[in-house]
């Protein structure tokens, strides 16, 4: 579903690039056996390819997605300092939403007495932490995008998953300004309002 920013990227990316796809609406939680049936780890997204291949890691297909259009259009820096610079910022920005994501399955998988607050609170230290630095990469970008002159993955990506821990841990980004302001610009346009749905938590598979 487009609740989940490695989803919701991918989406993003193949529009923007012109490579139209078939979406399934499927749950990590209500339709995992579904899921598993093309991910056997019921992990997404998973991209079936028209050879029946299936790519099944969100960073895997964006790769697989630039080979196609070749370099002139690929999303992410083919080389040099604007590759790693937008690498180093989809690094913080995934790390964020994955220690989001540590929060939110501790939330909803584990019962309240059983939960950990130290563990919690770890992730939450790491969390803001790749905010913080986020933010002081887009107060200290020379444009209007986060690497050269026109959007990248790493834009995509940044937008895609501060979206996904201000609406599912929560976390107010307005601690972070220049952040929260790239966000915002991001998000005003069509393609990314096309693949946002509010956060739907999943819901704990019944015990064995």
């Amino acid at each position: 579903m487009f609740d989940s920013p490695y989803v919701r990227r991918v989406a993003i990316a193949m529009t923007l690039l012109g490579l139209e796809f078939e979406h399934r609406n499927w749950s990590v939680g209500k339709d995992f056996d579904r899921i598993r049936q093309y991910s056997p780890i019921g992990r997404v997204p998973a991209l079936v390819l028209d050879s029946d291949e299936v790519l099944a890691e969100s960073a895997m297909i964006l790769d697989y997605l630039d080979s196609l259009v070749g370099p002139q259009r690929a999303l992410l820096p083919v080389e040099g300092a604007a590759r790693r610079q937008a690498l180093r910022l989809i690094g913080l920005a995934t790390g964020a939403a994955d220690k989001g994501i540590m929060v939110v399955i501790e939330r909803v998988f584990r019962p309240e007495e059983k939960r950990h607050a130290p563990w919690t609170d770890r992730c939450l230290v790491q969390l803001r932490g790749a905010l913080a630095e986020l933010d002081r990469q887009c107060a200290a970008r020379p444009g209007q995008w986060l690497v050269g002159e026109a959007m990248t993955l790493a834009d995509i990506t940044v937008a895609c998953d501060a979206t996904y821990v201000g609406e599912a841990v929560p976390l107010d980004l307005a601690a972070y300004p220049s952040l929260q302001a790239h966000v915002a610009r991001c998000e005003a346009l069509p393609v990314f309002q096309r693949f946002h749905i509010p956060f739907d938590p999943p819901t704990a598979p019944p015990p064995p």
